[in-house]
């Protein structure tokens, strides 16, 4: 069974988040994927805690682990002209490059994109930046709580004052974006014989979410503020109490909030509630009418009755709660990889599946994330070869 990029093969020299999670997207989809760190390693190998330490002054850190499954790892010097040699010679042989420095460092380490497609006509490279490549901020560097804040989307999070997102999704949605534009390359590469830059950043990330808030401003020209718990555009549509636990129910048509209305006793054509634009006009009475009638109700009762009704909702799960469930199980989200030092670890699986390989992602058998340097010696001699 062959996975769909297994005849890939990628070089990540990015660090942190948004380069490494788009290295491991195509790693998860069968490319080989070598990790070129530093001597010092990825930062996120110190970051923590928690650190995982199996044997007295080895530590590994989890944030590490969740972003560098199914790779390699070299450590190189890139100040350093024999590795700086051993770098070109990965690149001829390479499909694709990934880096996330800032804007300029990797042609002042001696790889300008001419460079590179000298080496390698046919490579596809890609950059991810902070701010993007170019413009009056292209030198920012990039952190992902300040493009959450940058790029707006803290002012939509929260209840009472701008929130981050509980992970990185700038990060996220960057490496996200860079590996579509990488396969996308990759592709049209068949055509033309020859690989293109392709470049992302976190901004572009953070502003490509906007999704409706984004026309609220470009469109409408209304300011979006903070959404809380609540769909700014439809009601009932959030986080409402029991007498337990909070629950989620989304009333995203008419039909779907007279079927709300008829299990619950309410009159759906009352004034104020009758349609979407009313109830989302007088939100705090439609909010305090489903809570009242949820009041008395735990949360399970609650969840039968809805379910009953035929109106989506859901629980707010704890992480632990999410992967204990059988339905997260059931769809491949888990899986079980061999670590060098840690042993037999459960890791976040990949999110994609395939008819011929339902329950692990793109590939027939996931490998852990490397120790630093874990490769050294394989491939420089697989260079050598």
């Amino acid at each position: 069974m062959s996975a769909p990029l297994d005849d890939v093969l990628v070089l990540d020299l990015t660090r942190a988040l948004a380069g490494p999670h788009a290295a491991m997207m195509l790693g998860d989809l069968g490319a080989r994927v070598i990790k070129v760190e530093s001597p010092t390693g990825d930062d996120t190998r110190t970051w923590g805690p928690p650190f995982v330490e199996p044997t007295e002054g080895q530590r590994e850190s989890t944030y590490f682990l969740s972003a560098n499954r199914n790779k390699e790892s070299i450590t190189l010097d890139l100040k350093d002209p024999a590795d700086q040699d051993v770098l070109a010679r990965l690149v001829e042989r390479a499909d694709v490059l990934m880096e996330n420095f800032r804007v300029g460092v990797l042609d002042r380490l001696g790889f300008p994109v001419s460079r590179l497609h000298e080496l390698n006509p046919r490579l596809v490279v890609l950059q991810i930046t902070g701010f993007g490549h170019d413009g009056p901020e292209a030198q920012r560097s990039g952190f992902d709580q300040i493009a959450q804040g940058e790029g707006g989307l803290m002012s939509l999070t929260g209840l009472t004052e701008p929130t981050k997102v509980g992970v990185p999704i700038a990060d996220l949605l960057a490496g996200m974006n860079g590996a579509y534009g990488v396969v996308s390359a990759l592709y049209e590469r068949e055509r033309t014989g020859r690989g293109r830059v392709v470049r992302t950043s976190l901004l572009a990330g953070m502003v490509g979410v906007h999704a409706f808030q984004g026309t609220k401003w470009t469109v409408a020209k209304e300011v979006p503020g903070l959404a809380g718990g609540h769909h700014p555009s439809i009601a009932p549509y959030g986080m409402f109490a029991t007498a337990t636990a909070p629950v989620q129910i989304a009333c995203g048509s008419e039909k779907l909030w007279q079927a709300f209305a008829a299990e619950f006793g309410i009159d759906p054509a009352e004034p104020g509630l009758a349609t979407n634009p009313e109830r989302v006009t007088h939100r705090d009475r439609t909010i305090a009418l489903v809570e009242s009638v949820l009041a008395e109700l735990t949360a399970e009762e609650a969840l039968a009755r809805l379910d009953g009704a035929g109106v989506p909702a859901g629980k707010v799960r704890t992480l632990d709660d999410v992967y204990d469930w059988e339905q997260t199980r059931s769809q491949g989200l888990l899986i079980d990889v061999d670590h060098a030092t840690l042993g037999a670890v459960q890791l976040p699986g990949p999110t994609l599946r395939f008819d011929d390989n339902a329950y692990a992602g793109g590939r027939e058998q996931h490998v852990a994330p490397p120790t630093l340097g874990q490769h050294n010696d394989e491939i420089r001699a697989w260079l050598d070869s």
